[in-house]
């Protein structure tokens, strides 16, 4: 199929045609893929030996890109493969790089091929002649995209040639959090960095862009305030009485009830409890995060919402009842269960959020045809609004078809790789026609034309709203913030309207530069990375040596049980811990079968685990080589005693003790000694 462009894309591409690297900065809807397309064409057309990866940060835009763009396009013409997590390709996927022309992959893929020394899974970047990056704003920090392009930018620095060329897209590089334009010039210099790559939008054909993006109508649904609410209050009530219950010495400042800010503070709280054994602390802590997590979701949708949430939480807390802390916790809960129920069934006090987004929703589904997305901020928050849609006759009657859209995942409340694939589908086909996402759905996804787009509850950044904003495509289409009038949502909102125009007064500034001057500051600013990597690469080794593994005692987060040791512990694959010790069994009990959405090629899921005292969730157990089953354990389940004293981690990586790698045939020696006696 012939590629046609329209003018601000031709112009756009042009640098790239030049095999320099660039960054194409497009509004979302404005083509950026179909020009990356159109470069990686005439690249492998006219470039000898060539090469191309296209590399995407969210499992389903691996498909999307193959079917929608690429594929059409370029199919018959070049060997093309599209490879993410459950493809069986990942296995060997230094061979299919070998054998293809185009691989279409997730950042993780290309990472893991990297770093990997098996020569069936080994890549190399100068394997590839160009790299193309999409929502390339995501190369900063510790991403996985600047873990790539770090590799490329020290290997430049050192001088190795046949690095391939780069073309990053993007919708908005925003400002990394500066309000300034000197701090947000420095942000676009540094993603110019990263990348290696000037940055390039139209400058020629701005009308055009505009006349094929419209920008939607945005209007703000204004919500009045809430005068009453007495399950909020007694919920706070509750937590006062918690406050009261922890001991003196153990109080801290804690800020507003029903915030983001007092949820850091509690988590403060418990991580203290933990490190100093005071499990009355720790759980508390655990139980005041819960019911602020009730406050929110309370603020945010229906009072039925937040009870449920704690009575889920209680139901699995009342089975395992260790101590006086827990009896009053428990106990508390039921004492005021009765009144809690009562409480959110009277309709008086509902929020009136959800009346002013029945209005919107229904103002907006007049048309039988009209599509929408509702984005929320966590996954608790979209199952709730899902339940509210379904259980709204008037939205049923107005024809509103309803599915949750979240990220992919093994948790309990993410979503399959496959069940992402089916709704995005079904909402493609018009069997639904309102998805109600978090922000899985801002970036690059491939969906119809929305007429509708409401950001519900949400405080988010710049590019989030530009994401967000850019999927609202249809003719007339409406962006509406349901928000109270002054409420942080509003403010937030308004200050992302001014972080986006500086946003783009940034990066013309720093198109205005020199060539010298633009190479002058992003060397400066590469060759600084490459030197803060170094540095803490160094540390980083230094903290993983810090004590002997023996040193190191493993208790349960929960109970502060003693149930390990470092020595125990051995990795798999670089990425699942597992103890070898076999008296470890007498410290867990089993509950039901893991169920993941994928495959791996040399173990799988087995049973979930628990601490047999208090009942804490630790992990699950993997069956090795079809052979072997021992315990795969999630660090953040535990405390760890060291010489220094109490730690707790929320990743292996951090741990202060060199991990072994897993060696299955010592390990089938120690524990079946004559298995190799052939006399």
């Amino acid at each position: 199929m012939e590629i046609s462009l329209r003018l601000y894309q031709e112009e756009v591409v042009q640098t790239a045609l030049k095999g320099e690297n660039s960054i194409i900065w497009l509004p979302t809807g404005g083509g950026k893929t179909r020009a990356a397309v159109y470069v990686a064409k005439r690249h492998l057309a006219t470039r000898p030996n060539a090469k191309v990866a296209v590399l995407v940060n969210k499992v389903h835009l691996v498909d999307q890109h193959f079917e929608k763009e690429f594929l059409p396009h370029l199919g018959h013409t070049v060997k093309m493969v599209h490879i993410s997590g459950d493809s069986p390709e990942k296995d060997f996927f230094g061979r299919v790089v070998r054998d293809s022309d185009l691989v279409i992959c997730t950042a993780q893929i290309l990472e893991n091929g990297l770093i990997n020394t098996e020569e069936d899974k080994h890549v190399e970047l100068t394997d590839f002649t160009l790299l193309i990056i999409d929502e390339c704003h995501h190369t900063h920090k510790d991403g996985v995209y600047n873990k790539i392009m770090a590799r490329y930018v020290k290997s430049k620095i050192e001088g190795l040639r046949n690095l391939p060329q780069i073309l990053g897209l993007t919708a908005s590089p925003g400002t990394g959090g500066a309000r300034t334009l000197e701090g947000a010039v420095k942000h676009v210099l540094q993603i110019c960095a990263n990348l290696d790559s000037v940055i390039v939008s139209t400058k020629d054909y701005e009308p055009v862009l505009k006349e094929v993006v419209p920008r939607p109508i945005k209007k703000y649904d204004i919500v009045e305030t809430r005068l009453f609410d007495p399950f909020g209050d007694h919920l706070k009530m509750m937590m006062k009485m918690i406050h009261e219950f922890m001991p003196l010495t153990a109080q801290i400042s804690l800020r507003e009830m029903g915030t983001q800010e007092y949820e850091a503070d509690v988590v403060e709280l418990e991580k203290k409890g933990v490190e100093r054994e005071n499990r009355l602390l720790a759980q508390c802590a655990l139980h005041l995060r819960k019911y602020n997590d009730a406050l929110l979701i309370n603020d945010t949708v229906r009072m039925v919402d937040a009870r449920r949430l704690l009575e889920e939480f209680y139901s699995s807390k009342m089975e395992n009842t260790q101590d006086a802390t827990d009896i009053f916790l428990s106990g508390l809960f039921e004492e005021n269960q009765v009144e809690l129920r009562l409480l959110a069934s009277d309709a008086r006090y509902e929020n009136p959020k959800l009346n002013q987004l029945q209005r919107t929703l229904l103002e907006q589904f007049q048309d039988r045809n009209s599509r929408g997305i509702l984005f929320s901020k966590t996954r608790e928050g979209t199952r709730c609004l899902y339940d509210w849609v379904c259980a709204n006759r008037e939205l049923q009657q107005a024809d509103i078809r309803a599915a949750i859209l979240t990220g992919a995942g093994n948790g309990a409340n993410h979503m399959t790789q496959r069940g992402q694939r089916e709704t995005i589908q079904k909402f493609r086909d018009g069997a639904l026609n309102l998805l109600i996402s978090t922000s899985v759905a801002e970036e690059g996804l491939d969906i119809p034309e929305c007429n509708v787009v409401v950001r519900y509850g949400l405080l988010t950044n710049e590019i989030a709203q530009q994401q967000a904003s850019g999927r609202a495509r249809a003719k007339d289409s409406v962006y509406s913030v349901v928000a109270q009038a002054g409420g942080r949502e509003m403010r937030r909102e308004k200050t992302n309207e001014y972080l986006e125009e500086l946003t783009g007064r940034a990066v013309e500034q720093v198109q205005s530069m020199g060539p010298r001057e633009f190479r002058k500051k992003v060397l400066e600013l590469q060759t600084a990375a490459v030197m803060e990597r170094i540095l803490a690469s160094r540390q980083r080794e230094e903290k993983r040596r810090r004590y002997d593994p023996a040193q190191v005692q493993f208790t349960c987060r929960g109970c502060f049980c003693a149930v390990a040791h470092g020595d125990d512990i051995r990795v798999v694959n670089n990425n699942q811990h597992i103890n070898i010790n076999q008296n470890f069994k007498n410290y867990y009990k089993v509950g039901g079968q893991v169920h993941l959405d994928r495959t791996f090629e040399d173990w799988e899921p087995g049973r979930v685990i628990s601490c047999a005292a208090c009942g804490l969730e630790w992990g699950m157990e993997i069956k090795l080589r079809k052979v072997v089953v021992l315990p795969c354990l999630k660090i953040k389940k535990f405390s760890m005693k060291t010489p220094q004293g109490n730690r707790t981690v929320k990743q292996w990586k951090e741990v202060e003790f060199l991990v072994e790698e897993f060696d299955f045939v010592e390990y089938m020696s120690n524990r079946f000694p004559d298995l190799l006696d052939l006399d």
